[in-house]
């Protein structure tokens, strides 16, 4: 079946910020990435693998949820997940919990605690939740990292970059349960009052999250997210002493430097099709979802619509025929499924006779 590739869109004819340009931090290792893409639009030791500390835990979260997208399965708390070193829950052998109470605790206050009954409970054992984390990691197309713990209190073979922190983030927010979680500054768990360690949330205007850790050896690691204007932007820092100012930093910059820009609205007519078996014989195609990236000006981004030259009847409103996609320097920066704007019924055998033939005259198909 033929296909077609067309257009190019030229977003601006400015010129802009250069990637790599930007704040001068004190991380060792740092990211900011577009929310919507994922394209990285500034990095410094971005790739380079390091130990991530409590991090970590933003991938114990999101493979819970795998386990038990409903949070409601309720854990009875064994004495080996209690008096864990390090920030805590604080919980009783005995105590029973749900999985989003857990949660919580894992991602508000970063108990330790929390994340080895979460991890013991989930898969059925913890060497099975860990093995869950790696094949996640993978893929997600986390290449640079590696989990050993799911708190993060151990650093040997736990580490990441900072890039890959970016695609946990990323997919974290994805999932709303999880994204809720970490955007809320206190919570009330049975008698437990909870405050969030992330003190962005009140810090800096539009953040909705995510994680903090600090090891000895890893130092401060941060990973952030902020909303404006229908735009989101992650910052990750590793190793980094001055984290909250380098991330309110890194996100002025990547909101002045990189608004969003709509490449497509959902809707918008992009092409007529021929339909095979029936009459009408056209049918109109329409992007199905609103496309955005961060973009500096004087960025171009290409497009690509993978099409079929004559679509076959029966066809559903709504139904996907193809596929838009947008690239930059190389790199998918946003797609959308092409759908149809109504649908067409097959005709019978000896009613497709007489629409070939008609097909032949009116639209010189043959």
């Amino acid at each position: 079946m033929k296909r077609i590739a067309v257009c190019f869109l030229i977003l601006s004819v400015l010129s802009g910020p250069a990637l790599g340009a930007g704040p001068s931090i004190s991380a060792r290792g740092a990211v900011l990435v577009d929310g919507d893409s994922g394209r990285v639009l500034w990095s410094y030791n971005g790739e380079q693998s390091m130990p991530i500390a409590s991090t970590t835990k933003l991938m114990t979260a999101l493979v819970a949820y795998q386990y038990d997208p409903t949070l409601q399965s309720v854990v009875e708390i064994d004495p080996d997940w209690t008096g864990i070193e390090g920030s805590s829950l604080y919980l009783r052998a005995g105590e029973r919990l749900t999985l989003e109470e857990l949660l919580y605790g894992l991602l508000l206050v970063s108990g330790n605690d929390a994340a080895e009954a979460i991890a013991a409970s989930c898969g059925g054992d913890r060497a099975d939740f860990l093995e869950r984390m790696n094949q996640t990691a993978a893929e997600l197309g986390m290449t640079n990292s590696h989990f050993s713990t799911p708190s993060g209190l151990e650093d040997e073979g736990n580490y990441a970059s900072a890039a890959d922190l970016a695609k946990l983030a990323r997919a974290f927010l994805a999932v709303e349960p999880l994204a809720a979680i970490a955007a809320t500054p206190s919570a009330t768990i049975g008698q437990r009052t909870l405050l969030n360690h992330n003190k962005l949330l009140w810090r800096y205007e539009g953040c909705i999250g995510l994680k903090t850790g600090y090891t000895q050896l890893a130092g401060r690691t941060l990973v952030s997210a902020a909303e404006r204007n229908g735009q989101t932007l992650i910052v990750v820092t590793l190793n980094d002493r001055n984290d909250w100012a380098d991330h309110a930093e890194l996100l002025d910059y990547g909101f002045s430097a990189f608004p969003r820009t709509v490449l497509m609205e959902a809707g918008t007519v992009l092409a007529t099709r021929p339909v095979s078996r029936t009459l009408p014989g056209l049918v109109t195609v329409t992007a199905k979802e609103t496309v955005g990236c961060a973009l500096a000006p004087g960025e171009m981004a290409g497009c690509q619509m993978e099409l079929p030259a004559v679509l076959q009847a029966p066809l559903e409103a709504g139904e996907e025929v193809g596929r838009l996609t947008f690239t930059l320097n190389g790199q998918v920066v946003g797609e959308t499924p092409l759908i149809v704007e109504y649908g067409v019924a097959s005709l019978e055998a000896g009613e497709r006779s007489l629409l070939d033939w008609l097909r032949v005259l009116w639209l010189g198909m043959d």
